[in-house]
């Protein structure tokens, strides 16, 4: 069995900082490309960050500068680092992976964690 357990959500004030993590758990071998989407109510799930395994990373427009995404995979984690948020930051903040590889050989595509709520409000 596979997970994708994000944290690290919550409410901040305009201007503050949070940093979301996501573990990946289970008898995995590799994982490539990993990234992080949200989903504004009444909105599409968009990307906002990903980074492959060889940690490249790219960035939606609408973060760049003020994101950072990294991730360990000894640990098979991926985090993401907010600053400088905006209202237009909130979100629920969802963990991707972009395909899951287990000591079995068996594959695990497209998969998604549960979400992790952001709010930023004064």
């Amino acid at each position: 069995q596979v997970q994708l357990v994000e944290s690290g959500g919550g409410l901040v004030q305009p201007g503050g900082s949070l940093r979301l993590s996501c573990a990946a758990s289970g008898s995995i071998f590799k994982i490539n490309a990993m990234g992080w989407y949200r989903q504004a109510p009444g909105k599409q799930r968009e990307l906002v960050a990903r980074i492959t395994r060889g940690s490249s990373p790219n960035y939606a427009d609408s973060v760049k500068g003020r994101f950072t995404i990294s991730r360990d995979n000894v640990k098979n984690t991926v985090s993401l680092q907010m600053n400088s948020l905006k209202p237009e930051d909130t979100a629920v903040y969802y963990c991707h992976a972009e395909s899951i590889i287990l000591h079995s050989g068996t594959v695990y595509p497209d998969y998604w964690g549960q979400g992790t709520q952001v709010t930023v409000s004064s």
